[in-house]
């Protein structure tokens, strides 16, 4: 086994590094604050080609593999977790079904924009009723005079504010679960899609978050999305990329905690020397250390086993489940050892532990994840 990054990934790792360093660190504050979507900051990510990691040069694409793409949304997450959660959704849940699922006319037509940053997508499973059982969604579609007719509800559709293009689920047949399930490429130009509530949010502020609504919402046939009934394998797959995606954004969080702790505790001092001389704050920074590397360790293997064309469902539900709860505890470790300056707005930490809590509940709750490692390991016995 090989634990080292290439010459490439390290560049690549040093260049976002760089570019999330300069154009999104120094406002990260303010993006929370006084929540804005990034224009400026998604457009410089779209020329480094960041909008397109894995999608081929052929679409404009920068053609990379799931491990740089790992190694990028940390960067971005480390910086700012509401820039960084726009740019994932771009990434695994919109390009990579098209991408992996698409016609060629479909690719043709939609990874260009989204790649070069014209257009910004989104992706809509979640409805009022079907969250963690998101394959009871009740969203219908309809085949009428030659094109599709979708009528329904979405929730806490991630960039739906500003997104052009919406991947919708939608039920075909007439028959339980995800066998009745197809999904749809949706544009916003298209009559009777509209956005309704925009939720106001505990954390990731930057980054949109809404309701989409579906009203004999008029589809061309052509914009089915792989095979009719055969929605809810696009969705579950679109998932494994996804909370890979997701324990990333988890990665930089902790790290971001921890090189917080870092800093402060060689600057406060406390009872006549730096509070890093104490045996409670040192236990505290090795433990968030030692829990930061194996969640890391998870999510490579998890980016690793994808990109080799192997089944990963499991181990990318144990990457994001042990990452999310990684960064939710260093989150919260963190604010206690900054103490009564954790707890206010002009240190980090408090952003933080605010963005840290939805690693857990997004693209499955740690329920869900458990749930889906014990049905595998439970099935192989």
């Amino acid at each position: 086994m090989d634990f080292e990054l290439n010459e490439e990934h390290r560049l690549i790792q040093a260049t976002v590094r760089e570019f999330a360093a300069k154009e999104i660190l120094p406002v990260a504050a303010e993006l929370d604050h006084n929540p804005r979507y990034p224009a400026e900051i998604i457009a410089s990510a779209a020329a480094l080609g960041l909008l397109g990691l894995t999608v081929p040069e052929e679409y404009g694409g920068a053609g990379l593999d799931g491990l740089a793409n790992v190694l990028v949304q940390e960067e971005l997450a480390r910086a700012s977790a509401g820039v960084q959660a726009i740019v994932t959704v771009q990434n695994s849940l919109v390009c990579d079904p098209i991408l992996r699922f698409g016609t060629a006319e479909q690719k043709r037509r939609y990874l260009p924009r989204l790649v070069g940053g014209e257009w910004l997508g989104c992706y809509c499973l979640t409805e009022p009723a079907a969250g963690s059982d998101a394959m009871s969604l009740r969203t219908r579609a309809e085949r009428r005079n030659g094109e599709w007719v979708l009528t329904g509800q979405k929730i806490f559709v991630t960039n739906g504010l500003e997104a052009q293009l919406c991947i919708v689920y939608a039920r075909t047949e007439p028959v339980p679960g995800a066998r009745g399930i197809s999904a749809f490429l949706v544009e916003k130009s298209f009559p009777g899609i509209s956005v309704g509530k925009v939720e106001k949010k505990l954390g990731i502020k930057c980054s949109s978050t809404v309701e989409i609504v579906l009203t004999d919402c008029r589809v061309p046939a052509e914009n089915l999305l792989g095979a009719r009934g055969r929605g809810g394998p696009v969705a579950l797959a679109t998932l494994d990329g996804g909370r890979i995606g997701i324990a990333a954004q988890a990665l930089g969080i902790a790290r971001a905690a921890l090189e917080e702790c870092v800093a402060y505790a060689s600057l406060r001092e406390q009872f006549g020397q730096p509070i890093k001389e104490f045996q409670a704050i040192q236990w505290a920074v090795a433990d968030m250390a030692t829990r930061i590397d194996a969640a890391r360790l998870l999510t490579y293997r998890a980016a690793w086993l994808r990109d080799r064309g192997e089944r990963c469902t499991a181990e990318a539900a144990m990457a994001k489940l042990v990452a999310s709860e990684t960064a939710m505890w260093a989150a919260h470790r963190a604010v206690q050892l900054f103490g009564g300056y954790g707890y206010i707005q002009e240190y980090p930490v408090e952003r933080f532990f605010r963005d840290a809590k939805i690693t857990e509940i997004y693209e499955g709750t740690s329920e869900v994840q458990r749930l889906v490692i014990s049905r595998h390991i439970l099935g192989r016995r």
